[in-house]
């Protein structure tokens, strides 16, 4: 596989040059239709979210749909990473060297994609393009991957309310965009409904243009050690890279984190802190990559919004963590809540 090594950003052209020359193996070619150089769905690339490979969280459940994708499918795959403090013209050369390459199909992890993607994908008409998180760029060639995170945090909510004892818990967003609200809507809900005196504390790491609510474990980190001084012993942090800084806090503090987008509890990087995460609210971003690189494989390549909910097991609640002696009885909570938001009896709400 390869992978191009995270580099800081000394600028938008020194950036746009060292993509270029890495990103698909050094050479840059000055066609702009799509490749024929290789074989559709025999090669794949990713492109990251901010934090890239190694997050434990978002952009490693990517990864692992690729993985999987190449071990059983045979395809051959490659990765790009995205650079500190990046444009979206950055974004453009990345996608676009990977679709020159002859990589199909070429999926940005992560919302940020979608301006990119938009001017990309309308010139390589014959490349599929997945975006993961965003419904905004649509076109023939274009693959919408989304979830209904608010129901995954809803349960989680359940979870965090019945393992509190002070009835505080918290709540850490990375950045304050809609797709983080959507977490924090459900997690509120969930906690809500299930102990209606319990009190929830939120807190934002950045706000954009700023991203770096995503990528900096410290922020996550201070953050949830404010939380857990106002008395919360129940941190949620959906915040991709920064919130692994909120699972060591909590860990540290001997109080519970919930983790996110992947079962964190068995994350080789998180392996010290991890008898102390209750649980983790996933999203089966694996399959999601996986199913569009078949996709593209078995010539019915996946266009236009795919949803992954309750309903279809795209998101949910770990229950790997044995630490939790009343784990069993926390499960049947939030079994009966999954089982009521799919028959229509709970409707988590998507906003605060």
């Amino acid at each position: 596989m390869r992978r191009i090594t995270r580099i800081a950003t000394v600028g938008v052209a020194s950036a746009a040059l060292a993509l270029s020359a890495t990103a698909c193996g050094g050479k840059k070619s000055t066609d702009t239709g799509s490749s024929d150089s290789t074989k559709a769905g025999t090669t794949a690339a990713i492109a990251y979210d901010i934090g890239g490979r190694g997050d434990q969280s978002f952009n490693d459940a990517a990864y692992a749909g690729l993985e999987k994708a190449e071990k059983d499918l045979g395809v051959k795959g490659a990765e790009a990473e995205p650079t500190e403090g990046e444009s979206d013209a950055d974004k453009v050369q990345r996608l676009t060297e990977l679709a020159r390459k002859g990589n199909n199909p070429v999926i940005g992890v992560g919302f940020a994609y979608a301006p990119a993607i938009k001017k990309v994908a309308a010139k390589f008409p014959k490349t599929t393009f997945g975006i993961i998180d965003d419904t905004s760029v649509t076109g023939p060639n274009v693959a919408n991957m989304v979830f209904n995170e608010e129901q995954g945090s809803y349960l989680a909510g359940v979870a965090a309310a019945k393992a509190s004892k002070s009835g505080k818990v918290g709540f850490i967003g990375g950045v304050e965009v809609p797709l983080i609200k959507k977490f924090e809507a459900g997690y509120v809900q969930g906690v809500k409904d299930t102990n209606p005196k319990a009190e929830v504390l939120t807190q934002y790491l950045s706000q954009p243009p700023n991203f770096e609510g995503f990528a900096k474990p410290d922020l996550g980190k201070a953050a949830a050690q404010g939380q857990i001084a106002k008395g919360a012993d129940v941190v949620y942090a959906a915040a991709g890279l920064a919130g692994s800084g909120a699972i060591e806090a909590a860990s540290t503090s001997g109080k519970w984190a919930i983790g996110v987008d992947s079962d964190q509890y068995n994350q080789e990087g998180l392996a010290k802190f991890k008898e102390k995460i209750l649980t983790s609210v996933t999203k089966d971003v694996s399959d999601a990559v996986y199913n569009l690189i078949k996709s593209v494989k078995d010539g019915k390549a996946q266009t236009g919004e795919i949803r992954y909910g309750l309903d279809k097991d795209g998101v949910g609640l770990a229950d790997s963590n044995p630490e939790y002696k009343k784990m069993a009885e926390l499960i049947a909570a939030v079994d009966k809540a999954k089982a009521d938001i799919i028959a229509g009896k709970i409707k988590v709400k998507t906003a605060p």
